[in-house]
């Protein structure tokens, strides 16, 4: 699987998501921003990327991830 594959996985089901990813393979870096996270704990944002890519990772195509998740408030901060 490709980065940009996997870019397009995430930003399909989470909608207005902003997705960075690096890496290949099955070995991803994965930065997402996302108005859906507002309010949420750390693990619950990590969850809602993870279902997006159960399936991936189910079949062996994802099998290391390394997950960033932000508000686009927070991306914000950061830069």
């Amino acid at each position: 699987m490709q980065a940009e594959e996997v870019k397009q996985v995430i930003e399909k089901q989470l909608e207005g998501s902003q997705v960075i990813t690096a890496g290949e393979g099955c070995n991803f870096e994965i930065t997402v921003i996302s108005d859906a996270f507002a309010g949420l704990m750390p693990v619950k944002k990590q969850q809602l990327v993870y279902a997006c890519l159960n399936e991936h990772i189910a079949s062996g195509a994802i099998h290391a991830v390394t997950l960033k998740t932000y508000t686009p408030e927070q991306w914000a901060a950061l830069n």
